[in-house]
Parts: structure tokens; C-alpha cells; sequence
């Protein structure tokens, strides 16, 4: 276990060290590569003090990282200030940014000792870095973590029970329809977040939940993000959607906690439900007494 300044000017510092892996801070993306070029290694958790944006990203990456914490400069325009941390979750590197309001851009030992976590990719969440953590809590968690036992290529439901009703009817969040299961039918109100396009149709009409919420996709061509609404008040089950600009796809807690019904069909309706009105609000309907 070790701790001291890598260059005299303090620009690059092993914070940490131990088993061959560091934790490793960096005033600059831009000076990851040349210190792997002279360094060698591979598998630290790297804290570089830039933008949390693709370019960046590139460079960091080029150091192997086991781990990534960087800033989100506020997010931004497009979101651009994070956009490197889907990125990294595509390569399967658990990566974090901090409050830009909570470290100095340019300081790499400011983010590490200052800096608290803002946002997180799903790979570094499930690892156990939360948003609210500090940086330097939030890189030892990376450094201890078995990065080899975070599974890439099964789908995560992110299931939770959000609430239940004395009849034992609950309000789920999953992250798609897809996900559902049978002890859902005509049973739980399921909060999901793909589109509500017809190729859910068949999900919906199967899986028979008690009710629904989705994603309206940006509603787009000819209503398409929404045609399963009608489809599904056919089939006798009430459903909603939410503005794909209130609410994240992919997120079913997203969809429950931050979103906003665009669109609902006449059974949704009759129960309560109506545009403008906030998903949980609208789950509490459908879910009914």
C-alpha cells in the first residue's frame, strides 16, 4: 500500500497502490496515454480531472483502465459533458463522473480529495458506486471490485417493488416489457421503459398485466411510439405512456420517478389516468384500491 507523487509537479499522483493495481489520479485525459507509454501497466482506476465526453474517453482508454472516475462539467449541451461514460459501459469499464461544482477541472487531486459522484454508467452502479459518494470513496470501491464478475451479455431486469396495494397488486419497475413475468399477469403494474411501438404488442397482450406504463420514443412517425396504447385497450389491459423527454429509455425507475404521461388509452383514462400527470401518480391509478 503506497501513496505518493508520481512527477514532482503533483500532475500525475499514485494515490493508492496494492496486489500491482493503483489508483492512479491525473490532472488531464490527455496524460493518460504518454504515462502508459513510459508506464507499462494496465488495470488502475484511473481519476482524471477532464470532461466525462467520448474524446476523452479514447485517451483514457488507452491506459486499460479497471476503472474510470472523471467530471461532468455540468452535463451539458446533448449531454455531452457524459457521454463517455456509455462509452466506456460498451467496453465494460464501471466508470463515474463527479460534480463539476464539487472538484476544480484541471485538478486531479482536487477530484480525487473534493469531488462527490453525480452520475454513474450502469456497469460502475452495479459495482456499488452511488451517486452522492465521494471520489475517493468511489474509486477504492472500483479498486476492490471483481471487475470479472460483472456479466455483459445477460439482460438486466432491474426489477423492484415499488409499492403494494392491501390486495397484493404491486407497481413494478422493470426496464422493459420484455421482462416481465407470469406472476404479473392481471396481477402488478409494470413501469418500463421501451417505446410503446407494436412490436411490444405481443409482450403486452401475453404478459396481461394488471396495467402498464412505457416509453412514448419521441411518439415519431405516424404515432408509432404510441400504437400499442389502443392495442392493449383491445385486449382489456390499461395502459400509458411517458415523454421520452421526462423519463430515460431503458430506465424503468426512470419512468416511475421522473416521468410524465404523454398518452394513454380509454381504459388508463377511466381509471384516472391523464396526460400531464406524473408516472407515479398514474401507477397509483392503475393500480387502483
Amino acid at each position: 500500500m503506497a501513496q505518493h507523487d508520481h512527477l514532482a509537479d503533483g500532475s500525475i499522483r499514485v494515490r493508492f497502490e496494492q496486489g500491482g493495481t493503483r489508483i492512479i489520479t491525473f490532472d488531464s485525459a490527455t496524460f493518460v496515454t504518454g504515462f502508459y507509454q513510459t508506464d507499462g501497466g494496465a488495470g488502475d482506476v484511473v481519476v482524471a480531472a477532464s470532461y466525462a465526453g467520448v474524446l476523452c474517453a479514447r485517451m483514457v482508454m488507452r491506459g486499460r483502465p479497471k476503472g474510470v472516475i472523471v467530471l461532468d462539467c455540468a452535463i451539458g449541451k446533448e449531454a455531452a459533458g457524459i457521454a463517455g461514460l456509455f462509452y466506456y459501459e460498451a467496453l465494460g469499464v464501471p466508470a463515474a463522473a463527479a460534480d463539476v461544482m464539487t472538484a476544480e477541472m484541471g485538478n486531479g487531486t482536487d477530484l480525487y480529495d473534493e469531488g462527490v459522484i453525480s452520475v454513474a454508467n450502469e456497469l460502475a452502479q452495479l459495482l456499488g458506486v452511488r451517486v452522492g459518494m465521494s471520489v475517493t470513496q468511489a474509486a477504492k470501491v472500483l479498486f476492490d471490485a471483481d471487475v470479472s464478475t460483472l456479466d455483459l451479455t445477460s439482460d438486466r431486469e432491474n426489477r423492484e417493488v415499488m409499492l403494494t396495494n392491501d390486495k397484493g397488486r404491486a407497481i413494478i419497475c422493470t426496464d422493459s416489457i420484455a421482462f416481465a413475468r407470469p406472476e404479473d399477469k392481471g396481477a402488478n403494474v409494470l413501469c418500463t421503459a421501451g417505446h410503446t411501438g407494436r412490436s411490444v404488442v405481443n409482450y403486452i397482450i401475453d404478459s396481461a398485466p394488471w396495467g402498464f406504463i412505457c416509453s412514448d420514443g419521441g411518439i415519431g412517425k405516424n404515432d408509432s411510439g404510441i400504437t400499442a396504447l389502443p392495442l392493449a385497450n383491445a385486449a382489456g389491459i390499461p395502459g400509458a405512456s411517458v415523454s421520452a423527454q421526462s423519463a430515460r429509455m431503458g430506465d424503468g425507475h426512470s419512468t416511475y420517478l421522473d416521468g410524465e404521461i404523454s398518452a394513454c388509452n380509454d381504459l388508463a383514462s377511466a381509471k384516472g389516468v391523464f396526460v400531464g400527470q406524473s408516472a407515479v401518480d398514474a401507477a397509483k391509478c392503475l393500480l387502483g384500491d
